[in-house]
């Protein structure tokens, strides 16, 4: 683990991890933790201000219900990092719709076993 990533994980306590480092049980998690970070070093945003909205990303889904788990934490870390981007006008929301409904469609049309390709 980098010493940025190293950093990152002292300042998020709630973050799922053991001696090693960030524990991710999907592949996804890990891709988006490490899009997150890497957003941060490019200048995109601070760390701070990650955790700021993050932190807002959880309270929110906590009134809504969410009775926190654990299993919906890179959930939430995905609604958060979609919504700074397009807040910081990286991408529109729209335009990220288009491309999850392209995904969406190309892993429909993909036969089982083989890699999803747009």
């Amino acid at each position: 683990m980098s010493e940025a990533q190293q950093n990152i994980c002292l300042n998020m306590p709630l973050l799922p991890k053991d001696e090693e480092g960030p524990v991710f049980s999907e592949p996804w998690q890990a891709q988006a933790f490490a899009m997150a970070v890497k957003l941060c070093e490019d200048g995109y945003f601070t760390w701070q201000e990650w955790v700021e909205e993050f932190s807002q990303q959880i309270k929110k889904a906590q009134a809504a219900g969410d009775p926190d788990l654990g299993d919906t934490y890179y959930l939430h870390w995905i609604n958060c990092l979609e919504e700074m981007v397009a807040a910081k006008k990286m991408v529109s929301l729209g335009d990220m719709q288009l491309r999850k409904e392209q995904w969406r469609q190309a892993y429909i049309d993909t036969p089982h076993g083989e890699p999803v390709l747009l």
